[in-house]
């Protein structure tokens, strides 16, 4: 028995540190420089052509940003609304979402039934296997029972309506991947679970207790986020670990909150090198505190937005990861102590000054200063530093309408409804990771609220293992059985004297 348990183990740890050392992400662009890049000269390209527009033309459409003047000049947008799935930009360029699937059109507001979602609901919309657009009959606010769990290749798009989505666990994107989240209100998320949720029409799983994350990205890619307005959660507004990557958090609204984004799961969790994150046009409003975002590991690319206060800090981050900060417009506090952007977060400054953290072209307006790191040390940063950022000036230009088309960005501030307590942070720990040290690693793998591993993935690991046990077995049980015997034997004698 002993030979048969020491080689179950080794075979264990062999696939957890095999699958801990595999950097290599689906959808993981080899050059992030060349996103970085490409991201510039999309800005570029809408700025030019705005230029040789007419004023009156300029008012109707084209503000110099490369998503919104992608689509929102055509006249008939209405009746062609998939048009977006064309227009994001940056590590989430190319994301479908539900690009060439059926229209699907939310009818009802209610969340009964988290296991057997009724028609016209968004929660069976989001779970069905196929691709779908889904869009909305009228404004609506769906409070959720609770979190609402997507299946692949869905977009979400409120445009024309008023739509909040707020209750108990708000939206998870675990295992998935092309999901466009558009124009919609996402505030007052709540933890809830220890229930049945359905994840497909044919799959229902037990779900431990969530963070009350507004939108929470865990091992999913191509995920692009835009033109939302995201406010008063108890966890993160987004937070996006283990192992996600590919993705776009653009045009949206932040305001009244903690601990904002989360990138990143744990320092140890080397995976999460492979996380490519552009945020970019987007406002941090007012009420927020810090983590805009928090970064650990991974290339993120913060481009043109509008930071126009913090109480901590703007951009904070451990475990080395890349920070490119371009364009945008910093306004620190009136608090003397908290006028830096950055922070390099438990982390001693001996360790962190090699880490590559630039800042091109940015404005730092009250006393605001960014401290950079790494210079020299990285050839993406001179490729990606060649192109001369956009000034921050046009920041006020690009951001004009950050958040929800239409609605005026401090709606979601005075929003209630029955139950709400008024807590707007409290920080727990579970899946998302973002209390105390951010996480407990083993916890979130292990745990009760653990989510499975996706069955392709588990059965072929459990086949794997079960053959290198088999002949690991049959080819070293007579040489473990004399040593580790010997051994035994020879200790026991020492002891005994």
């Amino acid at each position: 028995m002993l030979p048969f348990t020491c080689i179950l183990f080794m075979c264990i740890l062999a696939s957890v540190s095999r699958a801990t050392f595999n950097l290599s992400l689906p959808h993981q662009h080899p050059h992030p420089e060349s996103v970085v890049l490409d991201v510039q000269w999309s800005l570029n390209a809408s700025l030019s052509r705005r230029q040789t527009l007419s004023e009156n033309t300029k008012d109707q459409c084209r503000t110099g940003n490369p998503i919104d003047d992608c689509w929102r000049c055509d006249p008939n947008w209405f009746n062609n609304r998939q048009r977006l799935a064309d227009c994001s930009i940056g590590f989430a360029r190319g994301t479908l979402g539900g690009k060439g699937g059926r229209i699907y059109t939310v009818t009802d507001s209610s969340d009964h039934d988290t296991v057997n979602p009724k028609p016209g609901t968004l929660r069976h919309a989001v779970i069905q296997d196929e691709p779908l657009w889904i869009v909305f009959s009228t404004n609506m606010v769906i409070e959720l029972k609770h979190e609402l769990i997507f299946n692949s290749f869905k977009t979400i798009d409120g445009r024309g309506v008023n739509v909040h989505i707020t209750g108990n666990g708000c939206l998870t994107l675990q295992y998935v991947s092309h999901i466009i989240i558009h124009n919609i209100h996402v505030h007052h998320c709540k933890p809830s679970g220890n229930t049945d949720i359905a994840s497909s029409p044919t799959h229902v799983g037990r779900r431990g207790r969530s963070d009350g994350d507004g939108i929470s990205i865990f091992g999913s890619q191509k995920i692009w986020v835009d033109h939302c307005s995201l406010s008063y959660c108890t966890d993160g507004l987004v937070d996006a670990v283990m192992g996600s990557t590919g993705i776009t958090i653009s045009n949206s609204y932040f305001a009244h909150h903690d601990e904002v984004m989360l990138l990143g799961h744990d320092d140890r969790y080397l995976p999460d090198s492979g996380m490519q994150v552009t945020i970019a046009f987007n406002v941090f409003g007012v009420g927020l505190v810090q983590r805009m975002p928090r970064c650990r590991r991974g290339y993120i690319h913060v481009v043109n937005n509008d930071f126009t206060s913090w109480q901590m800090y703007a951009i904070g981050g451990s475990g080395n990861p890349t920070i490119n900060s371009q364009g945008n417009r910093y306004s620190a506090p009136g608090d003397p102590s908290a006028k830096e952007v950055t922070k390099r977060v438990d982390t001693d400054e001996k360790d962190w000054t090699g880490w590559n953290w630039r800042t091109d072209g940015d404005i730092m307006v009250n006393g605001a200063y960014f401290v950079p790191s790494g210079a020299g040390v990285m050839t993406q940063y001179v490729k990606a530093s060649s192109v001369e950022p956009k000034s921050a000036t046009l920041v006020e230009q690009l951001t004009s309408n950050a958040g929800v088309f239409g609605e005026t960005r401090e709606e979601t501030g005075s929003y209630s409804y029955p139950g709400y307590t008024g807590t707007t942070n409290a920080g727990s720990g579970g899946r998302g990771g973002s209390s105390g040290n951010d996480g407990d690693f083993f916890g979130m793998i292990f745990g009760s609220g653990a989510p499975p591993l996706p069955p392709s993935r588990l059965i072929a690991s459990i086949f794997l293992s079960f053959l290198i046990i088999l002949f690991l077995h049959s080819t070293t049980k007579v040489f473990y059985h004399y040593y580790c015997c010997s051994i035994h034997y020879k200790r026991k004698g020492i002891n005994d004297n």
